[in-house]
């Protein structure tokens, strides 16, 4: 255990040293904020009420969203590149000799990761954008600490998502296709775009079924107190679950790609 937190503190303060990667990274999360705010204030006075959200929950969502592209992976884990990298030079086999479990390595890497992010990137444009917007705002103290709860499960879920498209490499040689595929379907399957609820009929049940809803839409209701009691607790399990069975499948592929690691090259 010990190993592993030393791992993710090591995570922390590798992102911690680009500041001013992170600062470019806030004033990018800012711009596109704005410009997705100006896009949902036409769409909500044309449709007022849109996907049972008011102005201001529309508009919290999309800060939210902005918030956690990196917490959460919506675009991309963040590690997956460099994991794909190893598997296809072939250096994977020195990880493979740590006495650590891989996966759980590349957990706590991230783990580290997010934390930073969270609060290098997390918190200033949800931040700057309720300075500027009227944002939805929690009205009890402890939906903070409920909607730091649904992020933290979220960001396990995109971990495990990320991580099972780096084990494609293992098969691929060059994993960079699955990446595009994953990237396509976060953007467009977490609700960055749009949130679920305003998709219509099945594709909409189908979406908030799917993995990618753990990572925004599920923490934004959360924020906006859509879910109470039992209903708060349900929609943690989904994240949970989720969790859990592509935790699972992550191992799975790993345990069935190391029993005969393939090199491309050799």
């Amino acid at each position: 255990m010990r190993l592993y937190t030393a791992v993710a503190a090591g995570g922390f303060r590798r992102h911690a040293t680009y500041r001013v990667a992170t600062a470019a990274g806030v004033f990018t999360n800012t711009v596109f904020g704005f410009i997705l705010s100006y896009t949902y204030i036409a769409l909500w006075d044309a449709r007022p009420g849109l996907g049972g959200y008011a102005m201001g929950d529309a508009l919290a969502y999309v800060w939210i969203g902005q918030g956690l592209i990196t917490v959460c992976g919506l675009m991309g884990g963040g590690f997956e590149d460099e994991l794909i990298e190893r598997i296809r030079t072939g250096d994977i086999a020195v990880d493979l000799y740590r006495p650590a479990d891989l996966q759980t390595w590349w957990f706590a890497a991230n783990l580290g990761r997010c934390a930073y992010q969270l609060l290098g990137r997390g918190i200033a444009p949800l931040f700057l954008g309720a300075l500027v917007f009227d944002l939805t705002l929690p009205s009890r103290p402890w939906t903070w600490l409920a909607f730091l709860v649904a992020v933290t499960l979220g960001s396990v879920v995109s971990f495990a998502v990320w991580y099972l498209v780096a084990m494609s490499a293992f098969w691929l040689l060059d994993g960079q296709g699955v990446v595009q595929i994953a990237w396509l379907g976060g953007l467009f399957f977490s609700g960055m775009l749009l949130p679920l609820n305003v998709f219509p009929g099945s594709l909409g049940e189908v979406a908030r079924l799917l993995p990618w809803a753990s990572m925004l839409q599920v923490p934004a209701d959360v924020y906006l107190e859509r879910y109470e009691g039992w209903g708060l607790l349900g929609a943690y399990a989904f994240q949970a679950c989720w969790a859990a069975l592509l935790l699972a499948a992550g191992r799975a592929a790993q345990a069935a790609a190391t029993r005969k690691v393939v090199v491309q090259g050799g």
